[in-house]
């Protein structure tokens, strides 16, 4: 009796540690080799926005930190694929207050074949009408954040591609891991200049907010 208890025994803990080891390796396996595999998405997604004929579809874009001289690389720069043209004039500075519809996720991944979503103002299908904005100090936002808007007028709804360097780096930040290439959807809805009483958003745009 005592000997079948103590093979039982074994035969749990070694399930128990194949399980685990199975655990281990499906975890590791999701983002096996994250630096390079977010580099080849970036450049790739450069590649096609320097290719491509309609400029008006792709944009490659400066950081908005950086001279002309010295963005040097490709990781110096956002890539914006445009989905829809906003009919506003002018853009948000860098000490304004901004409302937007945004949806943020990483690169496509065996867990998550359309990018884990890690953070966005709505779920589902995005509706400018029906989903409620978030508003942000633009300064307080990443550099890849900062460069769309401080392009983007209101109406437009691009995605934005971020290398890791205008994005959280070379560290982990909460559910993003290091080295991460971001993805965003960012539709502007207002902004606002320093100094101007940012309201509550309503259903209906405030007046206040720059056209």
């Amino acid at each position: 009796m005592r000997k079948v208890v103590l093979m039982l025994l074994f035969a749990m803990v070694g399930a128990i540690a194949i399980t685990s080891c199975s655990e281990s390796e499906e975890e590791y396996h999701e983002f096996d080799n994250w630096e390079t595999r977010n580099w080849a998405y970036f450049t790739d997604k450069y590649n096609t926005a320097a290719a491509a004929d309609d400029t008006t579809a792709w944009r490659i874009i400066r950081n908005w930190s950086l001279n002309e001289e010295a963005a040097n690389d490709s990781d110096d720069f956002i890539v914006v694929e445009v989905l829809e043209n906003g009919t506003g004039s002018g853009c948000p500075m860098y000490s304004d207050s901004v409302y937007v519809h945004y949806y943020g996720k990483l690169i496509p991944s065996d867990s998550y074949p359309d990018g884990y979503n890690f953070d966005g103002s709505y779920e589902g299908d995005f509706s400018a009408e029906l989903c409620l904005p978030t508003k942000f100090a633009v300064s307080a936002l990443i550099d890849g954040f900062v460069t769309a808007l401080l392009n983007m007028h209101i109406g437009d709804y691009w995605r934005v591609y971020v290398p890791y360097s205008l994005g959280y780096g070379t560290t982990e930040s909460s559910s993003i891991p290091a080295y991460s290439t971001l993805i965003f959807d960012i539709y502007l809805e207002a902004y606002y200049r320093i100094g101007t009483t940012v309201p509550m958003w309503k259903v209906a745009p405030a007046e206040e907010y720059i056209y």
